[in-house]
């Protein structure tokens, strides 16, 4: 099983009624969230760990993991409200107001967490839940006890410069996370944020050598860089259509995370030696899911019969 720890939310997305009146529509979403979706869709054994609500919105978001096969046993119910993110557009670029004091979401703490069972083979983290507390503390906590347990780690930080607060503090423990990750995935951009403009193989070796196995880095519509201490591959991205690019790099996530699954390899001792046709299968993997994604609106996750 894989647990995608991490964020989910409502998107309430600008629209308007048959009155001609503002409004927003709720959609469910959350970069972790939609991680747990696509690795359902793609017939992985999905599972999510967050704070979920037990409100309307709490449902809503209950219901679309389970119809994308997705296992809610290890969420952390509460009767405390869901996150909201309510999207405005100014000439088609997306700004975000987040209301997300006191959530569900937000509030887990340590004391919360449930053990993690046998069948839990690798977790997924990233998103913005590792920015805020006193939940931020406690994925990192998780982390901690999942690396001690042998188990393998992901981390995608999702870097989003404009929702953090407290710089320092956010790079100390993205910089505590990524030293216990087995698997790290970054955009371009996040590479450049973290160590500065270097050339992505010398980031890639950068991030390498913080503690990481395998590293993953895409490049938006050019393609997908898969890095370990002994290889590099490259796999060009698929030419679609794009619709948005909303939940591209979550799918991307998925994708690979399920290529290697299927590969047997999501184990530390395998991670250490990836050979180039299971990088290249992953990078194939995630690239091809990213583009059917990217070719609809919103973050709609292909199923793996979609992919042949």
């Amino acid at each position: 099983m894989i647990l995608s720890c991490g964020e989910a939310l409502i998107d309430m997305l600008p629209r308007v009624t048959t009155g001609d009146e503002p409004a927003f529509a709720p959609y469910p979403g959350g970069a972790v969230f939609n991680t747990a979706i696509a690795l359902g869709r793609l017939g992985a054994p999905s599972a999510f760990l967050s704070g979920l609500s037990t409100d309307l919105f709490g449902r809503m978001l209950t219901d679309a993991l389970e119809a994308s096969r997705v296992d809610t046993a290890l969420a952390i119910r509460s009767d405390r409200p869901t996150t909201l993110a309510f999207v405005t557009l100014t000439n088609g670029q997306a700004s975000y107001a987040f209301y997300d004091e006191n959530t569900a979401g937000r509030m887990i703490a340590e004391a919360d967490l449930p053990t993690l069972p046998e069948t839990v083979e690798a977790l997924f983290f990233g998103g913005i839940s590792l920015v805020v507390d006193p939940c931020g503390a406690t994925y990192e906590a998780l982390m901690t006890r999942a690396h001690a347990a042998g188990k393998v780690t992901m981390i995608d930080p999702n870097i989003r410069p404009g929702f953090i607060k407290d710089e320092a503090r956010y790079r100390a423990r993205i910089e505590r996370m990524l030293a216990m990750a087995d698997i790290v995935k970054l955009s371009d951009e996040d590479l450049f944020w973290l160590v500065g403009r270097h050339s992505l193989a010398s980031g890639a070796e950068e991030i390498l050598g913080k503690g990481p196995k395998c590293v993953f880095i895409t490049e938006g519509a050019a393609g997908a860089h898969a890095f370990t201490r002994g290889r590099s591959v490259f796999v060009p991205a698929r030419r679609v259509e794009v619709v948005d690019t909303v939940g591209a790099g979550d799918t991307f996530n998925a994708g690979a995370l399920a290529a290697l699954h299927e590969a047997g390899v999501l184990r530390r001792a395998a991670l250490g030696d990836l050979s180039e046709e299971v990088l290249t299968a992953a990078l194939t993997r995630a690239t091809w899911a990213a583009a059917v994604t990217v070719s609809r609106a919103g973050a709609n996750p292909p199923w793996a019969e979609e992919l042949g």
